[in-house]
């Protein structure tokens, strides 16, 4: 007889078309309407002083108990609510009300500055800034984000190569340290803390307001689709397009496999010719072909342009979730499929981690891949050739980042390679390699020794001086985590700050419940892949 597990497995695409997907639409309709509710009609910028406040006395109540009593703290956010894809043991920490803080501030169109409290989503400053005539420099493609939760952590988006990752842009935190103080934190009034926030995760303070540059925008995006059929071609052309002095204002690329690419180049456009308007394609409608294999359509041929609303475009890959959806559900870029359910994508992120059960996150923890790995552009075929030999997954995602060399010390972040700076810059240039979905031996109905594969690309990482994201799955132990990352500026502010026992540590925040340990154990007795029999002749 089956077991739970192989047939959660074998019908999971019909189990979640047929319950997950309605039940999940209603869900999130309700969590939507709420937030819609309150933008609309309860937002109260004006308030925002009293919420730090509130905030202000929860920490000190902590900090008034006898040591002994102490948890650490951490926000009320709910783990199901983020998009990381572990579940935070919050049950053991100490949280502080902060969830009222969800307010766009204000916008000063001289300083080309934004001001908003933390838990403002990608979606909601969207449809602020747009219609104003801006957007934020570093704007992610997933609309349940929040600017809070990027600025501590990572963003990075197809318009990197020109500013960095998000925390580049980011002019001043505000934040409540341990004591319960609050503090305004910017490169000149606090040059260490300031630099020591990115990638800490909230283990240093509880942010409370960030203020970040803004572009100014145009309606439309002039996309250009350039189809490259070599791993040079796409790996060179990748670079030259990054590094230019007139690079596109926005860059990625979609590598179809080891050979094959499309190269998306796009800038702000007016759409005010009949020949314009004739190629706008307002690819973000829900019976629209999901986007990825959109942009494959112009493998075949020598490319194109189209015309895309700024809107659509940004958030192009939030229908099918990149290409994870179609893992989910093999049917879902079908015409039909679309035209009769395609309302009801995607599958709702908060909604699926709510009705995960242990059993079920130990299972996907093996069966799939979510990475965000970014590495020198110098290593870009090496990163592709090690994702397909470990993996054996297509498609891939290209997104170039500037890394700004911050000094020894200057941060969670290692120092780039020399030989990776760009000539004449404080700036190397990186990539992220997104890595989503089922492994090839997984779908072939094989066993596969998944947490082996991604300690293996973890190692690849490291020896280029990349870094994964860290709302993924970390494999790595306490000791690896501290030789991948540069940890001296973070222990020291967070000694002189009071955060030891206030918070948590990086480490213990960021790693996986499930005990990787325990899986690797698991998996020995799984068949060795040929990329593992490879590095150990190597």
């Amino acid at each position: 007889m089956p077991s739970l597990e192989e047939l959660l497995t074998r019908y999971r695409s019909l189990i979640l078309v047929g319950v997950g997907l309605p039940v999940g639409f209603v869900f999130d309709a309700a969590l939507r309407l709420r937030a819609r509710a309150r933008e609309l009609l309860g937002a109260a910028p004006e308030r925002h002083d009293e919420r730090v406040r509130g905030v202000q006395a929860q920490v000190r109540r902590w900090a008034a108990q006898p040591p002994a009593e102490r948890r650490p703290m951490c926000t009320d956010r709910r783990t199901w609510q983020n998009l990381s894809t572990r579940f935070e043991p919050k049950h053991t920490w100490s949280k502080i009300k902060m969830g009222d803080l969800c307010d766009v501030l204000g916008l000063d169109e001289a300083a080309r500055t934004v001001r908003v409290e933390p838990f403002v989503t990608v979606g909601q400053i969207t449809r602020y800034l747009i219609p104003r005539g801006y957007m934020l420099a570093v704007n992610l493609e997933i609309a349940d984000a929040t600017i809070g939760g990027l600025a501590l952590a990572a963003g990075m988006t197809t318009h990197s190569h020109r500013v960095g990752m998000l925390f580049e842009t980011v002019v001043a935190y505000e934040v409540v340290l341990a004591d319960g103080s609050l503090r305004r934190v910017s490169a000149e009034s606090d040059p260490k803390l300031f630099r020591a926030l990115p990638w800490s995760h909230g283990t240093l303070g509880l942010l409370v307001g960030i203020e970040l540059a803004v572009i100014p925008v145009k309606p439309y995006i002039h996309l250009r689709y350039l189809p490259v059929r070599t791993q040079e071609g796409y790996c060179a052309e990748m670079y030259r397009l990054a590094t230019a002095d007139d690079a596109p204002d926005f860059l990625e690329a979609t590598v179809f496999s080891r050979h094959e690419a499309v190269i998306m180049c796009g800038d702000f456009a007016d759409a005010d010719t009949p020949e314009a308007r004739r190629k706008i394609n307002r690819l973000g409608r829900w019976y629209k072909p999901w986007f990825y294999r959109h942009v494959e359509t112009y493998l075949s041929g020598d490319g194109g342009d189209e015309y895309v609303p700024l809107a659509d475009y940004l958030l192009r890959h939030n229908r099918s979730i990149f290409w994870v959806v179609e893992h989910m559900i093999p049917s879902g870029n079908n015409p039909l499929f679309r035209l009769l359910l395609g309302w009801l994508m995607p599958p709702r992120i908060a909604f699926l981690k709510l009705s995960t059960t242990p059993a079920v996150r130990k299972m996907t923890f093996t069966l799939q891949v979510f990475q965000d790995i970014v590495l020198p552009m110098s290593a870009m075929r090496r990163a592709v050739d090690r994702a397909a030999e470990l993996f054996d997954m297509f498609p891939i995602l290209l997104y170039p980042s500037r890394v700004y060399d911050h000094g020894e010390a200057g941060g969670q972040l290692r120092r780039p390679a020399p030989e990776d700076m760009v000539p004449g810059t404080d700036y190397a240039m990186y990539f992220d390699l997104g890595v989503y979905g089922v492994p090839g031996p997984i779908r072939r109905g094989e066993r596969f020794r998944t947490v082996h594969a991604m300690r293996a690309m973890e190692a690849f990482t490291q020896s280029v001086r990349g870094f994964p994201f860290l709302y993924a799955d970390t494999f790595m132990t306490r000791e690896e985590f501290a030789a991948m990352f540069d940890l001296r500026l973070y222990r020291e502010v967070r000694a002189e700050v009071g955060a030891d026992g206030a918070f948590p540590d990086l480490y213990d925040k960021i790693r996986p419940e499930v005990d990787v340990l325990a899986v690797l154990d698991e998996e020995r007795g799984y068949p060795v892949s040929l990329a593992e029999r490879r590095d150990a002749a190597e």
